[in-house]
């Protein structure tokens, strides 16, 4: 893949800081808009948004320009942030992919499967990058947590991800917004096929879309992993724990921690069989970097846009967890339990499944 520096070099011929833009700035749009400007080698042009105020707001608060439709900040920037709702992930993709334009979008990738195919074939014919904003992947605590489990045998996993009520993102269900995060971050961590699936939920707002779902998945190499994700607990909640044969660890994405509990057999006994001291078990803390998710994530996409890396989450790796999170949500309304026709075939690149 090219560098998109080859069309913005100085007379010099050394390239000139990466130009980007942002298109929505609600809630997660000011946040690229503040972490983007902040980025060494980048050059913050300008943002776009419906609402104006709010664009106006923001432009003037980085002093950058303010753009009502978006289409008129393509012709001046090299890559952008898309933090529009889901259900218009798709249009505003490819119409920036098609201006040859470097797109990160929020997760999901789109509102459906077919959507995101169109998203990810566009950007490899048009030979640029598609990064997927499932953030949680530069989180601190699931890098080390990823580290930690390359050392011990894996046998389930245990993921919550829960949220007071919000208005915010309720065009797609609690899969979509909540889970899918941790529909990513599992089938990174366990690298193999699910092959089995339930799943169940409950719709308590007026948006019609599930806010509370659980899912249970079974993948080929054996292992089992639970999901659940809610939009109306009262707490907030973003953890995976791992069970494994010699110890369970805890990752909290919150207070960026993680904890390591092993069993022990330590005991002090005294010459009359008198057991003064046990040691049930041991707990390791594992500690990590402070960096901020976001900023890792943004600086990882400006590096694959620059070098013509193709990124750790791209449109393909993106593709996967929502085939499967589509799957979980369709499972959840039916209240049905599914499994593959062949249990040698990865679910998330087949739709022939039976009804149990």
């Amino acid at each position: 893949m090219s560098k998109v520096y080859s069309s913005v070099f100085t007379k010099h011929g050394q390239p000139e800081s990466l130009r980007v833009g942002v298109i929505g700035v609600g809630n997660m749009g000011q946040h690229h808009t503040r972490v983007l400007n902040l980025l060494k080698d980048t050059e913050l042009v300008g943002v776009a948004d419906i609402n104006v105020e709010r664009g106006l707001d923001t432009a003037s608060k980085y002093q950058v320009r303010f753009f009502e439709d978006y289409k008129d900040l393509l012709p001046h920037v090299d890559a952008v942030c898309v933090a529009v709702p889901t259900l218009q992930h798709y249009a505003v993709g490819m119409t920036c992919l098609e201006a040859g334009v470097h797109v990160l979008m929020e997760k999901p990738i789109a509102g459906s499967i077919a959507e995101a195919e169109f998203l990810v074939n566009t950007a490899a014919e048009a030979n640029r990058i598609l990064q997927v904003g499932h953030i949680e992947r530069f989180n601190p605590a699931f890098q080390e947590l990823s580290k930690v489990l390359k050392t011990e045998d894996l046998l389930a996993l245990e993921a919550h991800r829960m949220s007071p009520y919000s208005h915010r993102a309720n065009d797609v269900s609690v899969v979509l917004d909540l889970m899918i995060h941790d529909i990513d971050l599992l089938l990174d961590l366990v690298a193999s096929p699910v092959v089995k699936l339930t799943a169940s939920g409950s719709s308590v707002s007026s948006s019609g879309n599930l806010d509370y779902v659980t899912a249970t998945l079974g993948f080929a190499n054996g292992i089992v992993a639970t999901l659940t994700a809610s939009k109306v607990t009262h707490k907030k909640l973003r953890s995976i724990v791992a069970h494994c044969k010699s110890s369970l660890t805890e990752a909290d994405f919150l207070n960026n921690e993680i904890l390591i509990h092993r069993q022990t057999t330590a005991d002090y006994v005294t010459d009359y069989g008198q057991v003064l001291y046990r040691q049930d078990g041991l707990i390791e803390k594992v500690y990590t970097s402070n960096i901020e998710p976001l900023h890792a994530e943004l600086e990882h996409f400006i590096h694959c846009v620059g070098g013509g890396n193709q990124p750790s989450v791209g449109g393909e790796q993106a593709l996967k967890a929502l085939r499967l999170a589509s799957l979980i949500e369709k499972i959840a309304f039916d209240g049905l339990d599914w499994h593959l026709a062949d249990s040698e075939c990865d679910l998330l690149n087949t739709s022939m499944l039976k009804v149990s």
